[in-house]
């Protein structure tokens, strides 16, 4: 077996020197703070599209999927995020309404990993945000949805370049 993938793979560089600093004992007692604050950070780092992430689901099988989405917002319903009700994910959370969302800021060194139940928002919400997407055309969309990811865990990674990573973990 050619081992030059795998070598090449070992070859590439991890992060870079100049990572931010992160000392949890300086930590909000909100994780929702916290995600504030790294994203204005990474938005000042000029992070393209901060507020994408990876959300993991599964179906009433346990079987796993996971695809990226844009953060819509963030208050005290939770993590908020749409798609069609119709869609695979939209039936996933039907059948099995827990979720993990994970943001990943490579030129920062830092990722947040958000899990907990998922409930569906109300129907004007979803209607309201149907209606703010870029490409909206003021028709309805009655299977749009927005949901909210209420966290049980969200976990704040920051890389460092000597590999002795800091992990801080909010149990909610």
């Amino acid at each position: 077996m050619d081992d030059s993938f795998r070598l090449m793979l070992r070859a590439l560089p991890d992060f870079p020197e100049d990572l931010p600093k992160f000392d949890p004992a300086g930590a909000p007692a909100d994780p929702a703070e916290l995600f504030r604050s790294w994203l204005e950070e990474a938005l000042a780092a000029g992070v393209r599209q901060p507020h994408a992430f990876s959300l993991a689901t599964a179906d009433a099988g346990g079987n796993l999927s996971s695809r990226m989405l844009i953060l819509k917002d963030l208050d005290d319903d939770g993590w908020h995020f749409a798609t069609s009700r119709t869609s695979r994910k939209g039936r996933e959370l039907e059948a099995n309404p827990r979720a993990a969302m994970n943001f990943y800021w490579s030129e920062l060194g830092r990722q947040i990993r958000v899990a907990g139940a998922v409930v569906q928002l109300s129907e004007a919400a979803s209607a309201r945000d149907w209606d703010e997407r870029p490409a909206a055309d003021g028709s309805a969309n009655p299977e749009w949805q927005l949901y909210s990811l209420q966290p049980m865990e969200v976990e704040f990674w920051q890389a460092d370049p000597g590999r002795r990573h800091i992990r801080h973990r909010y149990q909610l």
